[in-house]
């Protein structure tokens, strides 16, 4: 129904199975960086060797986002989450076996792949049910599954990994998974929503922009350029934050462990209130720029004028406090990222064009534990490396945050989106004939 103005009904019920997608999305994600040290110890490896499996789950992660999203404007979005889940469930269990290093990365791939087209289908699919002014909360709320992942299982995961093993945190993480897909099957439905057309007056059978014009949008562009910059920083609490709690900082692996959950407690009300925030602003009148660009790109900066300072710190606690709030003070752009794309791009179109973002964005997976991990492997101290590694990534969230600030303009680029808008034939109804 176009120009839907509400939810449709129902729309709070699939979000909330949606959400559940997303936890044990991101509970997959943490694991390995949550028993890094157990996982380097049994299997004799550097902090170069593990920095490669920590980049291998991003290997194939764009990729298949892009191949999938372009599959999902095409496939039902119920569809498509599925086979993801059950993807991801399988690939859990050879851990439960002997395990080399080439059969974690090699799985880590898999998963990858697997996992590379979750939040932009994830996205695309809830937006069938939420109109564009009604989905900041939402679309919080799907990117909290990420925290809600970490903060829910980290304490059960390493609870498995200190009185059992590393090997069972990953079959527990399969068997969640084929519970999930077992729910989907009974409950999960598509929704009918569709969006008004990017080019006022289109209409029959809607419309397309070439992927070329979308894909050099200075407000997608800038999206991409801080949303990068910030996933460097997701992408080291995956792999690296709780090493740096038990290497660096001393923590035991019990406690070390458990505090890596902190960054997610605090992203969780980051994104849950930016998102309300930004969502509050943009029904006040005020425009996608500011209400979405601005607001979230400084965020990103603040937190790169606070992670530099990291290594100043005179105590744990206080070197903690600044990577937990430096690192995630900016997790809004996760939120406003896909509603400006949702923005500017033609519904039919969309899912592509979420996907091709959300790869680009993720790319900083590949590169971050690589980078961090050659840190601290060729540093004098691992403490050092780890700062070294900091002070990178601040670096990084400034120079985005500050391409957002200054170039993502929704309303500007949407109407020199319209002007390139191709109207497509409307679809012929079935001519009925007679025998």
């Amino acid at each position: 129904m176009t120009g839907q103005n509400r939810p449709l009904e129902g729309a709070w019920g699939m979000t909330a199975l949606i959400f559940l997608f997303m936890l044990i999305n991101f509970a997959d994600k943490v694991v390995v960086g949550l028993a890094a040290q157990p996982i380097m110890a049994d299997l004799n490896l550097k902090p170069e060797q593990f920095g490669l499996i920590g980049s291998s789950f991003f290997f194939l992660f764009a990729l298949s986002a892009v191949i999938v999203g372009f599959i999902t404007n095409r496939v039902q979005t119920r569809h498509t989450l599925l086979v993801m889940a059950i993807v991801w469930s399988l690939v859990q269990f050879p851990m439960l076996g002997t395990v080399s290093l080439e059969v974690l990365i090699a799985c880590r791939i898999i998963l990858g792949a697997g996992e590379g087209p979750a939040s932009p289908v994830a996205t695309h699919a809830i937006y069938k049910w939420f109109p564009d002014s009604h989905r900041g909360m939402p679309t919080a709320i799907i990117a909290q599954g990420s925290a809600l992942g970490v903060i829910i299982a980290v304490p059960a995961l390493n609870w498995i990994i200190v009185n059992y093993s590393w090997h069972w945190a990953f079959g527990a993480l399969g068997i969640a998974g084929l519970l999930w897909t077992a729910l989907w099957l009974i409950f999960g439905r598509e929704g009918t929503l569709v969006d008004p057309p990017v080019r006022a007056g289109a209409h029959g059978g809607g419309e397309r922009v070439p992927y070329r014009y979308l894909l050099t949008c200075p407000s997608i562009v800038a999206g991409c350029a801080a949303g990068f910059a910030s996933y460097w920083g997701l992408a080291l609490g995956l792999t690296w934050f709780t090493s740096y709690l038990v290497g660096g900082l001393g923590y035991s692996q019990q406690l070390g462990g458990n505090l890596s959950i902190l960054p997610w407690i605090f992203g969780m009300f980051v994104v849950l209130g930016g998102g309300a925030i930004s969502q509050r602003l943009k029904k006040a009148g005020l425009s996608s720029r500011l209400s979405r660009g601005a607001f979230a790109s400084a965020t990103v900066i603040l937190g790169g004028c606070i992670l530099p300072f990291v290594g100043s710190m005179p105590t744990p606690e206080l070197k903690l406090a600044m990577v937990v709030v430096g690192g995630a003070i900016g997790s809004t752009i996760y939120v406003v990222l896909p509603m400006i794309v949702s923005e500017l791009t033609p519904q039919p179109q969309r899912a592509a064009m979420l996907a091709i973002t959300t790869s680009v964005v993720t790319l900083a997976g590949v590169l971050a534990p690589l980078v961090m991990g050659a840190m601290v492997q060729n540093a004098a101290t691992p403490m050092a490396g780890y700062e070294r590694g900091y002070v990178v990534l601040g670096a990084l969230l400034i120079a985005g945050g500050l391409i957002g600030l200054l170039f993502i303009r929704p309303e500007h680029d949407r109407k020199r989106l319209a002007a390139r808008a191709i109207a497509l034939p409307p679809l012929q109804p079935a001519t009925v004939r007679s025998g």
